[in-house]
């Protein structure tokens, strides 16, 4: 057993890490996503905890996958898969240059500056469907797959893109759940390179993977019984609190 297995506070930190970000990748998304690596941070350093993370978030993918198999909208992934890959590409070359702090700010004023136009657009009750684009599409895109590598935070891009479309709640969901799995599976070949992949953080992914797939399951049958408009006041909320989480951890590491 190695050191890290044996220590209660891991299993203190890591057990609700794991928890509440499988609830976020059954469905409910938002600010519980963004709580895992910080959390488990506490009991060991943040490169060992996301390290340690990214197989669980594979198997939480499996299963997302499977539970909403069948509601995807394929326009969204056509547009924005390709970006992602140039994003994560991005993101494993300068690796060693840009640091997470900063652009986890950058990213906080960029999400929350989006929140407040949802929020004034539903004061003036101006609030309706976009159409897609191609161009801000593969920007956004870009930036996911960037910043979920650099700094696992490539939700708050996707949402600026994909929210406005105001798709059905469970084909957002799906779309989402096919888009980031596809980008977690990738990453494993960078974070293979860089050596994060070890026996002793694969041994703790191992343990943790019962407590990601009963979550898992729990955010999927939330969300699933969810009225669409309470689905989507719930996500911007969310969102918004995601924008001010990255803008504090950023703030606050930067300054």
């Amino acid at each position: 057993m190695t050191p890290l297995l044996s220590d209660p506070l891991f299993y203190a930190v890591a057990i609700p890490a794991v928890a509440l970000v499988g609830l976020a990748k059954g469905g409910l998304g938002g600010a519980m996503a963004l709580v895992g690596v910080p959390l488990m941070a506490l009991a060991m350093p943040p490169v060992q905890a996301a390290a340690i993370l990214l197989p669980i978030l594979v198997l939480m993918d499996m299963v997302s996958l499977w539970s909403w198999r069948g509601f995807l909208d394929r326009r969204t992934l056509v547009i924005m898969l390709p970006g992602a890959m140039v994003g994560i590409g991005i993101g494993w070359l300068t690796a060693a240059i840009v640091t997470p702090d900063m652009v986890r700010l950058i990213l906080g004023v960029v999400t929350l500056l989006f929140v407040s136009r949802w929020f004034l657009q539903k004061l003036s009750r101006a609030e309706s469907a976009r159409p897609h684009s191609v161009p801000r599409g593969i920007v956004w895109s870009i930036v996911s797959g960037f910043t979920s590598f650099v700094a696992h935070a490539g939700g708050p891009p996707f949402q600026v893109y994909a929210l406005p479309l105001k798709l059905d709640p469970k084909v957002y969901v799906g779309t989402s759940v096919i888009y980031f799995a596809v980008m977690n599976a990738v990453k494993l070949v960078p974070y293979f390179a860089l050596g994060e992949l070890d026996t002793a953080n694969l041994s703790a992914s191992f343990v943790l993977m019962p407590v990601a797939f009963v979550a898992t399951l729990a955010g999927v049958f939330i969300v699933k019984r969810m009225k669409p408009e309470l689905f989507y006041s719930f996500t911007y909320v969310t969102v918004g609190l995601v924008a001010v989480k990255l803008l504090w951890d950023g703030a606050v590491a930067v300054f």
